[in-house]
């Protein structure tokens, strides 16, 4: 005698995710300006959220390494923040990598989520990524 056939489970929620995109790499009055757009999809607001960069010159060599604070990420929000790096030319850099991420905070959120559910993407010519 076969079986009732059992209830298919439901489809799986999509996975949470922080994506962050360089979205352009400008000069400016002081070196560099990066432009990233970033959107929470963590299902709960970050109170805070920065991450450690290093920037790589265009020989390969990581040229310096910095903190980018993005402060406040409200939930399901898409948020435009600029950085100005002084004394950087932004045509030195081949590549920036999100070494870690310093700040992650907010209701029922784990420190090690902005690092584990980030998906980093780049509207430029610059190589970003983890």
């Amino acid at each position: 005698m076969a079986s009732p056939a059992l209830a298919q489970d439901p489809a799986p929620e999509q996975a949470a995710m922080l994506s962050l995109e360089l979205n352009a790499a400008q000069p400016s009055d002081k070196g560099c300006r990066l432009t990233f757009v970033v959107n929470n999809g963590l299902g709960s607001d970050l109170t805070k959220a920065s991450y450690e960069i290093a920037l790589f010159n265009d020989s390969g060599v990581v040229d310096r390494m910095t903190v980018l604070d993005f402060k406040e990420l409200p939930a399901g929000k898409t948020k435009v923040t600029r950085f100005d790096l002084a004394g950087t030319d932004c045509t030195k850099i081949s590549r920036v990598l999100v070494n870690g991420s310093n700040d992650c905070a907010g209701d029922g959120i784990e420190p090690s989520a902005c690092m584990k559910a980030l998906k980093p993407a780049s509207k430029t010519d610059i190589s970003f990524g983890l």
